[in-house]
């Protein structure tokens, strides 16, 4: 699976951003994806996940309630919303799959992963 990820920028505190990763090489039909985030000196962290064939989602603390995973199944696109930026967020943004279908938070789970996509939100 090759993935491409997009759409990240420099955005203020309180603005929102969509990411996108478009999937191919492979039905995504069996696959889970997620989003997973780096800042400099940090490990990678979790943000959240997608069951593809059931749209069955998983967020992390700091992700529920402001962010929002979807997926356009005709697309083989997954989308990240994010609302009510805060300059905690500025990262680069991975997109990652795994063959098993169930959705996990540990990123050694994901077999492929996407360029990241770098976000900054200044305050």
């Amino acid at each position: 699976v090759q993935l491409q990820a997009s759409g990240g920028g420099l955005v203020q505190a309180g603005d929102s951003l969509k990411l996108s990763c478009v999937a191919s090489g492979r039905t995504v039909s069996n696959l889970a994806m997620g989003w997973f985030r780096q800042s400099p000196g940090k490990q990678r962290e979790f943000v959240t996940a997608i069951r593809w064939s059931t749209g069955n989602t998983y967020y992390s603390s700091s992700a529920r309630g402001r962010f929002s995973i979807s997926r356009d199944n005709g697309k083989n696109t997954m989308y990240l919303q994010m609302n009510s930026l805060k300059p905690e967020d500025t990262a680069a943004y991975y997109c990652a799959a795994k063959s098993m279908t169930d959705t996990s938070s540990y990123y050694r789970d994901y077999d492929y992963w996407g360029q990241g996509t770098q976000v900054t939100v200044s305050s």
